[in-house]
């Protein structure tokens, strides 16, 4: 992704970590989170262990590790100019960046967090617009950086959930240790790949301000536990379409993308499908405990979003191919 010193940081990030937090559950937690080995929590052979238990148990592990993230007339945003090409070199900000330590964090971790500020940024532009071009005003969902655990309106969030958006405070949460666990554990790489997983929160967001999040969990309480879990699935999918029609957007706007951007992002969207990370964990897959979706589903409703940048292609909803 194209950034400079020039691209303006969102001032709606929200630095937790070394705070540590409360380990219960206000608002009504959701249960206990097992933490990924590394800081005091369990071993990754010891997880996949844990996995094939919770699935025994009727539990989905893929909750574990990557939290939550009708017909609905989504608007176009009309295309704008795009504006001159910016230096792709090497720049402080970015991911890998070299820069000196600053208030006791990792060089690396202050660079993520400049890197996040700047993505978060650029979906305020975008959604900003988008609000804009329909009659509503968008509200900028903060982020929040934290380590280890904190406190949420949806109970205590923990690093082993994976980023995850909470409704109630309309808040978007990262342990940025995901990242690392991303290239280590699912051979994911690049900054693309990482902004795909914020423009994802960030479509969690844009679903509630629509009301899509409220009418979801009304239909999901009348329904049985099978018809239940698509509607979640057909959820989340998508958010990976939302994400897509930002970053087609983003790119007109900015021209942020650069040649491998694209593949970055299709490969996330692969390797954190449910049935590959069932597969490791457990060397099955179980379609009824999806929470996410498939990989091909979730590459697909990416790349719905990538191509058309039309939200009104993003209902997930009322096909019966999804």
């Amino acid at each position: 992704m194209r950034y400079d010193q020039s691209d303006r940081e969102s001032s709606n990030v929200e630095d937790r970590r070394g705070e540590g937090g409360g380990l219960s559950f206000p608002g009504g937690g959701r249960g206990m989170r097992i933490p990924i080995g590394g800081r005091g929590g369990f071993s990754f052979t010891t997880l996949l262990i844990i996995g094939a238990v919770m699935l025994l148990m009727g539990i989905n592990p893929l909750d574990v590790l990557l939290g939550t993230g009708g017909q609905i007339n989504m608007p176009e945003l009309p295309r704008s100019e795009r504006p001159t090409t910016r230096n792709p070199t090497e720049i402080p900000g970015l991911p890998g960046s070299r820069q000196a330590q600053q208030d006791g964090k990792p060089a690396s971790e202050d660079a993520m967090k400049t890197f996040v500020a700047r993505v978060l940024a650029d979906t305020e532009d975008v959604w900003s617009r988008v609000f804009k071009s329909f009659g509503k005003s968008y509200s900028e969902p903060p982020l929040v950086l934290f380590s280890g655990y904190t406190r949420t309106a949806c109970g205590a969030g923990q690093a082993a959930m994976g980023p995850f958006y909470c409704p109630l405070d309309s808040k978007v949460y990262i342990d940025l240790s995901f990242f690392d666990e991303m290239r280590r554990k699912f051979d994911i790489t690049g900054d693309f790949a990482e902004a795909y997983v914020i423009a994802h929160e960030v479509g969690h967001h844009v679903q509630n301000l629509l009301g899509i999040a409220e009418k979801v969990q009304e239909v999901k309480g009348r329904s049985d536990e099978s018809t239940a879990n698509q509607i979640q699935v057909r959820m989340e999918l998508q958010a990976d379409c939302l994400a897509g029609v930002w970053a087609n957007l983003n790119d007109q706007m900015k021209k942020r993308l650069q040649p491998g951007d694209v593949e970055e992002a299709l490969n996330a969207a692969t390797q954190i499908g449910d049935d590959m990370i069932q597969r490791r964990m457990t060397g099955r897959v179980v379609p009824d405990a999806f929470t996410h979706g498939s990989a091909k589903q979730r590459v697909r409703w990416f790349r719905t979003g990538l191509e058309s940048g039309r939200m009104e292609q993003c209902d997930t909803f009322n096909t019966s191919d999804f």
